[in-house]
């Protein structure tokens, strides 16, 4: 989860879905991505995501924005935030009683010694590729913990 859900988490939900498939068929595992606010619901991911995405084989065009709702806190086993101001606003509005785990994505890539991606939105095409590379490596471990708990 990110702010706005177009940039950080659509990519991250992109890079996912993408090595899920092609390293661990074998997991089911639902993947979304949201935003903790509202500014973009229903809006195509960031033009420079999708392009940095295709760059690396990975189509985000059929994504479009949505904001959390209290019912993912039921759905899903497994809430990530990109940074911790995601992941305060993701605990503010957890229900009572949800047993949903809330972390840092990045907390899957402890080799990276970072904590947050980045919001790339009012940087240059840089952060864009950054935030892939920093997708990529928590996906890795994320996969390999999932892989393992199989």
């Amino acid at each position: 989860m990110c702010l706005g859900n177009i940039c950080r988490s659509p990519t991250a939900e992109g890079v996912l879905r993408q090595m899920l498939k092609q390293q661990a068929p074998e997991l089911q595992v639902e993947v979304d991505s949201a935003g903790t606010a509202d500014y973009h619901i229903g809006d195509p991911p960031d033009t420079r995501s999708r392009r940095a995405a295709l760059r690396h084989g990975i189509d985000l065009s059929a994504l479009r924005g949505r904001q959390v709702v209290p019912q993912d806190f039921a759905r899903f086993d497994l809430i990530l935030a990109m940074d911790r101001a995601n992941l305060r606003e993701l605990r503010a509005m957890q229900p009572k009683g949800s047993q949903a785990r809330l972390q840092l994505f990045l907390e899957y890539a402890p080799e990276l010694q970072e904590s947050e991606v980045p919001d790339p939105y009012y940087g240059d095409a840089g952060g864009f590729e950054k935030v892939l590379d920093l997708c990529a490596a928590a996906s890795r471990g994320l996969i390999a913990v999932l892989q393992e708990v199989a």
